[in-house]
């Protein structure tokens, strides 16, 4: 009797859908992955403008990498299995170790040989500082925390150079495209990777209150450090250049994680950081105590021997900056593109089509000042006078303005996946919260802009060369002259309380100028409309009706994924 109900009940269900089946998927995109992450014609153009147009290859392979579903999942686990700080071994022993997800590691490894990290130090091609670059942005579609190692690698390299003796030894190392993780005696790896201990907890980015000391021993250049450093990130790392307080003030170190003769330096690590974003990346805080260092650079003049080291990692926060604009913006329109409501799709709509149109104007603007900037590194590096002073000050105001404008744009380019992109799965969060990081480190935005009144003071060669970058554009769009009118206008009356202002219209001009030379007419356009000639409102998505929308969207994102 049972039996028969139960099997009367069966056919009943097979005969009526069940009204509890809800969770059928509609309406939802498809993963982005795998994607070209080197589809990005402002990046390909600039890369072959600014001489690198050997690398092209390579970065459109990097490219297909980077997009690949596995290393999108290499990024995704390196941020969710965060780095675990090991102080001490089972027996008690100190070790200060930092131990890492598999994906970090991968990651690293596809970095450092693609030669992301130093070495393009070793590389005689003219662009090889720019093919960096771009590599670095397309790769960069990954996760960002892994860039700061690799940039800290590159950073450190000018910086040895100071004392041949010590480049000797350990460029070779640093400029290798081998990754070799773990603590072992430098000379015995294939390869090494740099870090930097400058800011301590009483001042910050006002390194000559420091307070750490640096005593000299009775070896000439060595000296033994002791102190407490506030903010060094991935202390992992082999080698690291240090500020200390010398007996002829402030002065720079480098101080190995493990010494000559196999034994530990002393770098105690007290704890990791926890921060916002940048979850992948170990920051620290280590103590010195007796710790062996030796001089680089002469005693009292460390912060102009580490100046070298800061202009490159300015240059990388620019860089991650216009990388993490253009990863977050791919996404937005990916989403858009697939994604109806309404009766049609979000792509089709005009408002969104012009949200995403503005933000395509600020991603390319970024992209092309950042290539430029590159470029201007590549050819300083080489000597060209004129590119060592617009390297100077262009790239502090480029670090001010487009790390400023990261977090509005990752905040609106998440917006435009609504509910979606506030969910972790989404991958948007993550960019969200690294954003902020890339206007604060190497300089908050106040610091930037100081650094450019300085710049303008005792180097006024860098307001000639800035202004001849200009003047090539000069004539082509009149709110572009009108601009550089004003520009003038302000450095002959600023004051520090206007900085902000001032290296805001430099970075504006700058760009404008940029593409109305490089970029096609309906780019530079809209650029010079809203961002010279104040047509738009104070929110992305507000481009006046003239704007051509197709155009700038045909450009930022071609063809259907």
């Amino acid at each position: 009797m049972v039996s028969t109900l139960a099997q009367e009940q069966s056919g009943a269900e097979q005969e009526q859908p069940r009204q509890y089946a809800t969770h059928d998927v509609t309406n939802q995109p498809p993963p982005l992955p795998p994607y070209d992450a080197s589809e990005d014609t402002a990046l390909l153009e600039g890369l072959r403008r600014e001489g690198a147009d050997w690398a092209e290859e390579g970065i459109r392979r990097l490219g297909l990498r980077a997009g690949s579903a596995e290393a999108q999942e290499w990024a995704e686990q390196a941020n969710r299995y965060e780095p675990e700080l090991r102080t001490h071994d089972r027996y008690g022993n100190r070790v200060d170790e930092v131990e890492f997800h598999p994906s970090w590691h991968h990651l690293m490894r596809v970095a450092v040989a693609e030669g992301l990290a130093a070495a393009p130090w070793a590389d005689r091609r003219p662009g090889a500082h720019v093919a960096r670059t771009a590599g670095g942005m397309v790769w960069g579609h990954t996760e960002a925390g892994h860039g700061c190692p690799t940039s800290m690698t590159y950073a450190a390299v000018p910086v040895l150079r100071r004392q041949p003796e010590l480049a000797k030894v350990y460029e070779p190392l640093l400029t290798s495209r081998e990754y070799e993780p773990g603590l072992r005696v430098p000379t015995d790896k294939r390869g090494l990777l740099a870090g930097m201990g400058m800011t301590e907890k009483q001042g910050g980015s006002d390194v000559r209150t420091n307070t750490t000391t640096a005593t000299p021993t009775a070896e000439p250049g060595v000296y033994t450090l002791r102190g407490h450093k506030w903010f060094t990130s991935a202390p992992m790392c082999d080698v690291f250049l240090v500020l200390a307080q010398a007996p002829g003030g402030l002065s720079c170190f480098l101080v190995p994680r493990v010494l000559p003769d196999g034994s530990r330096n002393t770098f105690r690590i007290q704890r990791l950081k926890d921060k916002l974003g940048n979850r992948s990346n170990a920051s620290s805080e280590p103590e010195f105590d007796g710790t062996v260092a030796w001089l680089v650079g002469p005693e009292g003049r460390g912060v102009k021997t580490i100046i070298e080291m800061v202009n490159c990692t300015r240059l990388d926060c620019v860089m991650m900056s216009a990388t993490l604009m253009r990863k977050t913006l791919v996404e937005a329109g990916h989403h858009a593109r697939h994604r109806s409501a309404f009766g049609a799709r979000l792509l089709d709509q005009p408002l969104m089509r012009n949200v995403l149109a503005d933000l395509a104007l600020e991603s390319e603007a970024a992209t092309t000042l950042t290539l430029r900037l590159a470029g201007a590194a590549d050819r300083a590096v080489r000597g060209e006078p004129g590119e060592v002073a617009f390297r100077r000050i262009a790239t502090a105001v480029g670090k001010y303005w487009v790390t400023k404008r990261g977090p509005a744009f990752t905040a609106e380019a998440l917006e435009c996946l609504g509910g979606n992109g506030y969910v972790e799965e989404s991958g948007m969060p993550r960019h969200y919260r690294e954003a902020p990081l890339l206007s604060i480190w190497e300089g908050s935005g106040n610091v930037n802009a100081l650094d450019v009144l300085r710049a303008l003071s005792r180097e006024p060669e860098t307001a000639d060369a800035l202004f001849a970058e200009l003047a090539l554009a000069q004539g082509a769009d009149d709110r572009l002259d009108a601009a550089v009118t004003r520009l003038k206008g302000l450095l002959t009356g600023g004051s520090e309380a206007g900085a902000r202002r001032l290296v805001e219209l430099m970075a504006l001009t700058l760009q404008a100028s940029l593409l109305v030379r490089h970029a096609p007419a309906p780019v530079a356009d809209a650029f010079c409309a809203t961002r010279l000639g104040g047509d738009w409102g104070h929110a992305f998505g507000t481009l006046p009706d003239a704007a051509d929308v197709d155009a700038i969207l045909g450009r930022a994102l071609p063809g259907e994924r």
